[in-house]
């Protein structure tokens, strides 16, 4: 076993984040301002995580009901655009602009966000804090002393030997877009065609001449459902919710996509009953129907867990009562402007182990969230929503804790006017948009203005 480094002050910790992708980045970052020594363990080649596009999923279950650890991380597919403006993504001291060379557009394609966390990752310095291909095993409490600090179990791809090391703190960043989230559906499990969860689409064209059921109407669901119109010979959308007004017309505009309910049960011989009593023979059935919460590696003797994707307790979505400030997990919340959210979430953890900063006391940090969990019941929300946030009042809330600056106007007027426009013109609103004053509002902002920006027109 290697011990934990001894050599830094009282005030600095030895920080294992588990993930370099948006979330563990900017947490490496932070840290590393507040004088932490910092190690970053990343289980693929690169940095990214979500955001580093693997088209290879041999090997993957192809529901993803996989072992221990998916062999895939990644639920990139191929054409996967941003369904935000570019303007709104970036950390705040870091504006994620437009670049010569690389995909302009104000909705970029999956690789262009890659392209900027790289940017992220070489203008901080953070690249050599991580350690590539190394897959965390198992993070376990151990006391030391009076302290409590944390063992780490790490393997190497290609080695079979186990690395174990004990830090002072864990910052959970390992994302929550690759375990696959399941329906409960009759005959799931003999039906005998193909079937499939977003997570390991990639491409179209595997699908083509077929008839094939998508379930699912979020973001995903619609983009691969609207890909598949010009292959497929008939896509059939199972959705339980009502749709958007945008996918609707879509919908009323092809011959060769139908809307139908919730689906009843599979049947052995390739038929799917929907609710309301219509078949299908199916070839293929791709499930759109999100990802869950979940943590291998982590063993916290039953403290922290995950109940139908509700991870807890958790103080604001961060901090387990028990045992913050030493295990913190960021990027749980969803719905949200991703990175600036992160980045606060990365700054109230930083100041904390230095000392800067101190948690409210366990009685009343369990009080709040006893109360977070009864208005949510009382709201009928069900658990598995406990960490969508959509609310730009709590975003605010959260930094007014953190003392970190609240979201700019212009970024919550850009969030709002790319949903609308979404909602009115999905196959379009990409590229075509009349949001170009506050478009104008956001570049002069002091966000950009210290960076260089092209002149943009409508």
């Amino acid at each position: 076993m290697v011990s934990s480094k001894n050599e830094h002050s009282k005030s600095s910790k030895y920080v294992c984040v588990i993930g370099a992708g948006p979330s563990g980045l900017v947490a490496a970052r932070e840290l590393k301002k507040e004088g932490h020594i910092v190690v970053v363990l990343e289980q693929n080649h690169d940095i990214g995580g979500q955001w580093l596009y693997d088209p290879k999923i041999e090997g993957e279950d192809p529901l993803g009901r996989a072992t221990k650890f998916l062999k895939v991380h990644s639920s990139m597919y191929e054409s996967l655009r941003l369904a935000s403006p570019r303007e709104i993504m970036g950390y705040t001291d870091f504006p994620f602009i437009e670049k010569k060379g690389r995909d302009l557009r104000r909705f970029p394609s999956h690789r262009e966000v890659f392209c900027y966390l790289n940017d992220f990752c070489e203008h901080f310095g953070l690249r050599g804090m991580v350690r590539f291909n190394t897959r965390v095993e198992y993070v376990g409490m151990v006391e030391f002393g009076e302290e409590l600090r944390w063992v780490v179990k790490s393997k190497e791809k290609k080695s079979d030997r186990l690395v174990e090391e004990v830090f002072d703190a864990i910052v959970v960043a390992s994302g929550h877009y690759s375990q696959p989230r399941l329906p409960n559906i009759k005959g799931i499990e003999s039906w005998k065609r193909r079937q499939i969860h977003s997570h390991i689409y990639r491409i179209p064209e595997p699908f083509r001449d077929e008839v094939v059921v998508t379930v699912g109407s979020s973001m995903s669901g619609q983009d691969i459902s609207m890909e598949l119109i010009g292959v497929a010979k008939e896509i059939y959308v199972s959705a339980r919710s009502p749709i958007s007004l945008g996918f609707d017309k879509i919908i009323a505009k092809h011959t060769n996509l139908h809307l139908c309910p919730q689906i009843d049960s599979l049947k052995e011989d390739g038929n799917v009953l929907f609710a309301d009593g219509s078949l299908v023979n199916a070839d293929t059935i791709i499930y759109c129907t999100g990802y869950t919460y979940t943590f291998p590696f982590l063993d916290t003797k039953g403290i922290v867990g995950v109940d139908d994707d509700r991870v807890g307790p958790l103080y604001e979505h961060t901090f387990p009562p028990s045992l913050a400030p030493s295990l913190s997990f960021i990027g749980i919340p969803r719905k949200i402007i991703g990175f600036p959210f992160f980045e606060s979430q990365a700054k109230w953890i930083a100041q904390l182990l230095s000392g800067k900063k101190s948690l409210p006391t366990w009685e009343e940090m369990m009080k709040s969230i006893k109360a977070f969990y009864q208005s949510k019941d009382a709201a009928g929300i069900p658990k598995h929503n406990t960490h969508d946030i959509a609310d730009f009042e709590y975003c605010d809330r959260y930094s007014d804790i953190v003392g970190f600056p609240r979201l700019e106007d212009w970024r919550k007027e850009l969030c709002v006017s790319a949903l609308i426009n979404a909602e009115t013109n999905l196959e379009t609103y990409r590229d075509v948009y009349d949001d170009f004053e506050l478009l104008q509002v956001a570049l002069q902002s002091s966000h950009f203005t210290q960076f260089e920006t092209k002149s943009f027109e409508p």
